[in-house]
């Protein structure tokens, strides 16, 4: 199995193409993509409709495969996992954020951020759980609403659920897919504040957004355009 060099990586994309097969059409959705990701480090991907952003979040949170290229997550080589695989590797090591909350209606704050250490091997105990959640939610200023439903809570708030549920497992990265999309701007800056809160406390974020405010958030921008990354800049080095 291929090995990091250099351990503080947590993501590294070595040349991954991703092309889909439709009757007779054939669409690159990515060409020749190569990224790193320190430990650490903030990085916003952003760019037009049709530019390949999702297919690389697929990718990246283990959703799809790349069809040529080496994905390698801390240190492991995961470019051709089976689909049981995968889903093992995205339960401990990364963490989801999406535009539309993927809260569960029926259950409480607290069940909703739990749920993913439920899937956990080997299982976890009952207090362990509890201890994993109320520090999630203690992480989203959230913990005094854990017996609410999210139908309860506004949409900024069902967004830092959402955020606390993807740290509960304390993952290697939070995956983040346009977080404030639908958000006002006041409750958009005050996730966007409160990502860059956690990302100064440590955790390492890679996040798509077609908001050019929020992309300045980061340490990274990547620009794709037609399935290439046309602009990489990089404004600090990660602490």
């Amino acid at each position: 199995m291929t090995q990091l060099n250099n351990p503080a990586t947590t993501i590294q994309l070595n040349n991954i193409t991703k092309v889909y097969l439709t009757d007779e059409l054939e669409t690159h959705a990515l060409r020749g993509i190569n990224i790193t990701i320190h430990q650490g480090e903030f990085v916003a991907i952003s760019g037009p409709s049709g530019c390949g952003k999702s297919s690389l979040l697929s990718i990246l949170g283990l959703l799809d495969n790349a069809n040529a290229g080496e994905y390698l997550l801390t240190g492991e080589d995961v470019s051709n996992l089976s689909v049981d695989e995968r889903a093992e590797y995205r339960n401990k090591k990364i963490g989801f954020v999406f535009q539309s909350f993927n809260l569960i209606d029926e259950l409480s704050v607290y069940e909703n951020v739990a749920l993913p250490l439920r899937y956990r091997e080997p299982t976890m105990s009952e207090s362990d759980i509890k201890n994993a959640t109320i520090t999630a939610l203690e992480q989203v200023d959230m913990a005094h609403r854990q017996t609410h439903k999210p139908n309860q809570l506004s949409g900024g708030q069902q967004q830092r659920i959402a955020i606390a549920r993807a740290l509960v497992a304390n993952p290697a990265i939070l995956l983040v897919d346009e977080p404030t999309g639908n958000l006002d701007s006041k409750n958009g800056d005050a996730v966007m504040s409160l990502l860059q809160n956690l990302n100064k406390q440590g955790t390492t974020i890679c996040m798509v957004t077609h908001d050019a405010r929020y992309a300045d958030f980061a340490d990274k921008q990547l620009h794709l355009l037609d399935g290439k990354i046309v602009t990489q800049v990089k404004f600090k080095e990660a602490s």
